[in-house]
């Protein structure tokens, strides 16, 4: 993977990373969904700030991705973009206090040793 190409992937999982924080920050400002305000809550994703920012994030991120796909192959781009788990763990872990249990950390590193073996090049 050449460094253009690498910049072009790690714009997509950041972007998509950001689009998730957004999400989530969105989701707590609405609060739980029930069948009674189900509705009002779809309503109210265009007007919440994060949710839109959040669902930007995402589109710029695949933006990103499908630049990447132009130059690298589907084989190597798609299980690289797993590492949004990785970064999604943390950020969870990082700004919203959750815990990582030592199983979540195994899989973790499984992904990482995964993209690691599927972006190798001799």
């Amino acid at each position: 993977m050449s460094p253009q190409e690498f910049l072009l992937l790690i714009m997509s999982v950041l972007a998509s990373v950001g689009g998730q924080f957004f999400l989530k920050v969105g989701a707590l400002k609405l609060g739980r969904v029930h069948a009674g305000n189900a509705v009002s809550h779809i309503l109210s994703i265009i007007t919440t700030h994060e949710l839109v920012i959040g669902l930007t994030c995402y589109a710029l991120g695949a933006v990103a991705y499908i630049l990447l796909l132009t130059r690298v192959n589907l084989s190597v781009a798609g299980p690289s973009v797993s590492l949004v788990y990785v970064f999604s763990v943390l950020l969870g872990y990082f700004i919203f206090r959750e815990t990582i249990s030592l199983i979540r950390l195994v899989g973790l590193s499984l992904i990482v040793s995964g993209v690691i073996l599927v972006v190798w090049q001799k």
